[in-house]
């Protein structure tokens, strides 16, 4: 778990390294903030289109094999990209081309990565491993972003997209050397090639099923959908909120963003500290961060906002630690990559339609108005979400058995 981590780092430090740069090389390439826009929902787009076959994909290979190769294919592109901005024959037609592969072969990594970090450590602790990961992810973020500028400057554009290709080869050449834990909760699919039933099994219907009837991840993807589009979106909202109405400028902006990033990691760390997530821990963490954005919405000056901006980041971080959990524990093991595809097509949908309905609001409310009114919305559906919940029962699944599935599955603690 410690190499994994320490994998991880790397990779993330050189993926956001790599996506800020690629802003900037847009921004050179084209001049236009639109087709810098472009280049990310291309990226992001094949999610919403190839995540379930993906997590079928995950669900039936070989996991650490298939983390391998998708990581060295993913290392491939970066090179293929480098190598193409040092002989200056990057155009915006190519680093489409590139960025749409990038996003086919990270449907599969995503969940496959997810999932053979839960392999390293019991069941029981999966809980802990998804807030470390969380952590791990923050803090490469935030070391990536600050080396963006380092590398552009001292060795070039080039230079980032090839330390970022190194940094996927690295993961690549640590997971032969991982072992799943005694007692984890792991299900390595078997590398034979299956008989006819063994597909039927493996199907995306199967994962698409067994979402749709399952009523906690129905309504934990409800509570990240609402607060995603209307409670996430602090780069916009908190970015027009602070240089408008309180009248501060991009420095201030950048203290807050900092603040945010810090209250992260705080909340990551913390969340690594759960150990039975629930879909009601979910919704309550929501709804308390709802609130405070209600509050920080109504700021009179950016001291009392970068106060509110801590704990709003803090319960942020801990709901989705939460989240993540119950949604990589609660599925049969058989299931898990499948479930994972299904979320990853939702998390685009909210992704891509967030910010302009976010801006509409925005447009029509302003940015305290949009915060207040947002925050209202998401604290008033996961209540009446709560109410309802508690009149009504739980709704039995029935499911086959598979190997590697959790015996005693409500020690889990998932239940709603």
């Amino acid at each position: 778990m410690r190499w994994w981590s320490a994998a991880n780092f790397v990779s993330n430090a050189g993926t956001w390294m790599q996506l800020t740069v690629q802003n900037l090389l847009v921004l050179q390439i084209t001049g236009s903030a639109a087709a810098t826009g472009l280049s990310m929902s291309v990226q992001a787009a094949p999610a919403l289109f190839v995540s379930l076959l993906g997590g079928a994909a995950v669900d039936r290979w070989h996991r650490r094999l298939t983390v391998a190769v998708s990581q060295a294919l993913l290392g491939a592109v970066a090179f293929a990209t480098a190598l193409l901005v040092a002989l200056d024959r990057i155009d915006m037609p190519a680093l489409l081309v590139l960025a749409a592969v990038t996003g086919v072969i990270a449907t599969v990594d995503g969940p496959a990565c997810a999932l053979l970090g839960n392999d390293l450590v019991p069941v029981a602790d999966v809980p802990s491993a998804i807030g470390v990961g969380s952590l791990v992810h923050s803090a490469g973020r935030l070391t990536g972003t600050a080396l963006a500028g380092v590398t552009v400057g001292f060795l070039g554009t080039a230079a980032a997209y090839a330390a970022n290709g190194l940094s996927f080869l690295f993961v690549a050449a640590v997971v032969p050397f991982l072992r799943p834990a005694s007692g984890a909760a792991a299900r390595e699919p078997v590398a034979e090639a299956p008989a006819a039933p063994a597909r039927a099994e493996m199907s995306v219907r199967e994962g698409l099923t067994f979402f749709a009837r399952r009523p906690r991840l129905v309504a934990l993807a409800g509570i990240t959908g609402i607060s995603s589009v209307f409670g996430r979106n602090y780069g916009l909202t908190l970015a027009v909120l602070v240089t408008g109405p309180l009248a501060g400028g991009a420095g201030a902006f950048g203290t807050v963003s900092t603040v945010l990033a810090v209250g992260g990691i705080l909340g990551a760390v913390l969340g690594a500290r759960l150990h039975k997530p629930s879909v009601r821990t979910v919704g309550l963490l929501a709804a308390a961060g709802a609130l405070l954005q209600v509050v920080a919405g109504l700021s009179p000056s950016l001291a009392v906002l970068l106060v509110l901006v801590l704990p709003m980041a803090v319960v942020e971080s801990v709901s989705d630690t939460a989240g993540t959990a119950v949604l990589q524990t609660d599925p049969p093991a058989h299931l898990r990559g499948r479930v994972l595809g299904v979320w990853s097509s939702i998390g685009t949908v909210w992704g891509l339609g967030g910010p302009p309905l976010l801006g509409l609001l925005m447009e029509w409310a302003g940015a305290r108005g949009a915060l207040v009114a947002g925050g209202l919305l998401i604290a008033g559906s996961i209540g009446a979400g709560l109410l309802v919940r508690r009149r009504g029962g739980p709704v039995p699944v029935a499911l086959a058995a598979k190997d590697g599935d959790v015996a005693g599955r409500s020690a889990l603690g998932t239940a709603a």
